[in-house]
């Protein structure tokens, strides 16, 4: 049973709420605490106490599919905006990414004694997850490439290769490891070549090489790592559905994984219109506001309409993931994916210039969500293979 209208408008007023009292409020006090931690990826003191708030407060979880008790991809839409307008917010709310993914892959495909091992945990918020799919060897763009390799030995699976762009894999909390890598390489159909398989995080074998940085940012406490498998053995009951569905499970996984994005980074973009407009009416040049300049009303106005048509794109792809699944919701996936993530950038690009110098300072959200913006034009697929997908799906589609 899906939620009421009623329903979400009580769940959207709570966060909104909880945001105002809990999490604005934080912001210097949470880059304090990180930068005050002898190790930058352990846990940050005042995360703990705000989960027990949103916990307590019924917020928790907000992502659960509406097969499983939770809500739809729409009506979770406005839900992750709001969380994203303060890019550690959502795990605060046990919604961040790659964790809902990770969970909803368990919660489809894992048995039962992987769920009670690994979901279980995650669903309380305690411990978190990894996906480790992009490799630095290899065009990870195209996951067929991928090279890691899962070799059935007895009893056990053992597992060798590099990955890198790890999101969580440096975070101390982080137990456990969603692993693909190729079972099967001779096989003809290059989609049943690769395997899914689950690795905890202190396997032997298993190295965090170092973190790595986008633009310069290391993300922390989450972090994104490069890792090495020698030779790691984990028992042949973590294969993931069975072997040769590691495509087919990763498809099932990006699908809602890339609009959770678009839905945040919509609520980087609205919160950075939002602190623009409060700076243009409090800053003067040249014997006039800011607000009364042409040039930036422009950018306001163009501003405003590109998050409404992204918006709306975001809300027609997650009503079209409800109704037809992922897989047939592939083209407007794509089509958000496309446009959302460039839009974001670009609006707090502006964003930023009219916040001066102090835009490209962490004393504003903007510079670290533009970071944000411009990684996510390369995470869950670069945008050239959205494009390109989809130009085939349009050209199908329209000709003759």
């Amino acid at each position: 049973m899906t939620a009421t209208e009623q329903d979400l408008a009580d769940i959207q007023a709570r966060l909104l709420t909880f945001m105002d009292q809990h999490i604005y409020p934080n912001e210097q006090r949470y880059h304090d605490q990180l930068n005050g931690l002898a190790d930058r990826f352990s846990t940050v003191p005042l995360m703990e106490e705000l989960k027990a708030l949103a916990k307590a407060e019924g917020l928790w979880n907000l992502w659960m599919p509406a097969d499983h008790g939770g809500l739809t991809n729409e009506q979770y839409s406005p839900l992750a905006e709001i969380m994203g307008r303060v890019l550690w917010s959502p795990e605060v709310f046990n919604c961040n990414a790659p964790d809902t993914g990770n969970m909803e892959v368990f919660l489809k495909y894992g048995t039962e004694a992987q769920k009670e091992q690994w979901l279980k945990p995650l669903l309380e918020g305690e411990i978190r997850s990894s996906y480790a799919m992009t490799e630095p060897d290899v065009a990870s763009s195209d996951a067929t490439n991928v090279r890691t390799r899962i070799e059935r030995d007895g009893e056990d699976y053992v597992i060798n290769g590099r990955k890198w762009f790890i999101t969580n894999a440096p975070y101390e909390r982080t137990k456990i490891l969603i692993v693909m890598g190729k079972s099967d390489p001779d096989n003809t159909n290059r989609h049943l070549q690769q395997s899914q398989i689950l690795v905890p995080k202190d396997t032997p074998g298993l190295t965090v090489v170092r973190p790595l940085t986008t633009l310069g940012y290391d993300d922390a406490p989450l972090g994104h790592a490069e890792l090495l498998f020698e030779n790691v053995r984990v028992p042949k009951e973590n294969i993931l559905l069975g072997e040769g569905r590691g495509f087919e499970i990763s498809q099932g996984r990006l699908g809602p994984g890339r609009i959770h994005h678009c839905m945040r980074l919509i609520g980087c973009a609205q919160r950075a219109l939002e602190l623009a407009c409060q700076r243009v009416t409090r800053r003067e040049t040249f014997g006039r506001m800011l607000a009364d300049h042409q040039s930036v009303l422009e950018d306001l106005a163009k501003s405003f309409s590109e998050i409404e048509q992204a918006r709306l794109l975001t809300l027609k792809t997650a009503r079209r993931v409800d109704e037809l699944g992922a897989k047939d919701a592939r083209d407007y996936i794509a089509a958000a994916k496309i446009t959302v993530p460039l839009m974001a950038q670009t609006v707090i690009d502006r964003c930023m210039q009219i916040h001066g110098a102090g835009g490209l300072t962490a004393d504003y959200p903007m510079a670290e969500a533009f970071n944000y913006a411009r990684w996510c034009r390369q995470a869950d697929g670069p945008d050239q293979v959205h494009m390109m997908a989809l130009g085939k799906q349009v050209i199908k589609r329209y000709s003759l």
